[in-house]
């Protein structure tokens, strides 16, 4: 997993992206069919007018590999969306993600399985970004500008799971990757990202779950045509909420296209909840919390039988010291190591 550190302008931090590239020799799979440049091409007017400062960014890297603009940030917003095509490009459905929130005992941590094919993980990245005007965050993808998870310097968590959707219903918008780099930016805490994400146009199904330091958290279920914010359940005087690759709600399940192909999805969900009602996540809660996530209490990250599948990182966050701790690919080969690059670029260490 690559650790990189960015700050200054967006289009600084994206020329500083470039370079590297460049100089790695790193090169993309762009080819895109019509509704693919169709759907990015609305889409990136969608992030210009949200988000401004990120088409900068993304305008700094392709300037330096010597890419078009428009078509590079097409590219990148069919991610997780529509990206169906080419060999080179991970289908719409390879998707298996668990992330959970919890509050119990004034402590608020957040753990997360990133679960992909194995060719992604050595591109994997942790990324410390300090931008002008905005928020400073941690974020983690296995992309880049955007990803997948993250914690900014005020204690909230954004994370996205993938929920299939019919490549009929997509609409030009938000990939649920940029999201999360959105609102990790632009929000302080849980109320903040809700409403903010409320506001903003949605390509593709997906969960964005959503906690903050005072124990606030919500999973806002979403599809290109509604969203639906869901609560956290109360268990044994604390609260926990989970996000798999299906909508929990029963108003959204319809609008859920995988047919039931979604990695054991329901079977990872009833793990993490059963978990916490049980009675095991306690004392020490990092090290319960890991044992779950290592799928000591049922099934969570145990793909043996899945080929080219596995997964790639495993997260825990303290929403209230900014600490993290993260085992660089499978959580029951890898140790769960400390990182604290966030409190300390702002101070608090």
């Amino acid at each position: 997993m690559y650790h990189l550190r960015l700050k200054g302008s967006h289009y600084e931090m994206g020329v500083k992206r470039g370079k590297i590239f460049k100089k790695c020799q790193v090169s993309f799979p762009l080819q895109l069919d019509g509704f693919q440049l169709e759907h990015g091409k609305r889409s990136e007017a969608v992030l210009r007018k949200y988000f401004p400062e990120v088409c900068e960014e993304i305008r700094g890297v392709s300037s330096v590999i010597g890419a078009d603009y428009l078509h590079f940030a097409s590219w990148m917003l069919c991610m997780g969306c529509c990206m169906y095509n080419l060999e080179n490009n991970i289908p719409v459905h390879v998707r298996g993600c668990t992330a959970f929130a919890y509050e119990k005992d004034g402590r608020a941590l957040y753990g997360r399985n990133n679960d992909l094919p194995p060719c992604l993980r050595e591109g994997c990245k942790s990324e410390i970004y300090a931008p002008e005007n905005g928020n400073r965050f941690n974020i983690t993808t296995s992309s880049f500008i955007n990803g997948e998870e993250g914690l900014n310097e005020h204690g909230l968590a954004v994370c996205m799971t993938f929920v299939m959707t019919s490549p009929d219903k997509i609409q030009a918008g938000f990939n649920s990757c940029f999201i999360v780099r959105y609102l990790l930016e632009k929000a302080d805490n849980t109320e903040q990202a809700a409403a903010l994400l409320m506001e903003l146009p949605v390509a593709s199904n997906c969960n964005i779950l959503l906690a903050d330091k005072s124990g606030c958290m919500a999973v806002a279920e979403c599809t290109p045509s509604m969203k639906k914010i869901r609560g956290a359940e109360s268990f044994n005087g604390g609260r926990i909420i989970c996000a798999v690759n299906s909508f929990a709600s029963d108003e959204m399940k319809p609008y859920d296209d995988s047919d039931g192909n979604d990695y054991d999805s329901h079977k990872r969900y009833k793990v993490v909840i059963d978990s916490f009602a049980s009675g095991r996540i306690k004392e020490d809660y990092i090290e319960t919390t890991s044992q779950l996530l290592k799928g000591s209490y049922g099934f969570m990250c145990q793909y043996d039988n899945e080929p080219d599948f596995e997964t790639v990182w495993s997260s825990i966050f303290d929403l209230g010291s900014l600490t993290i701790y993260r085992a660089e690919g499978d959580p029951r080969k890898k140790k769960f190591i400390t990182d604290n690059r966030l409190p300390e670029s702002i101070g608090l260490r």
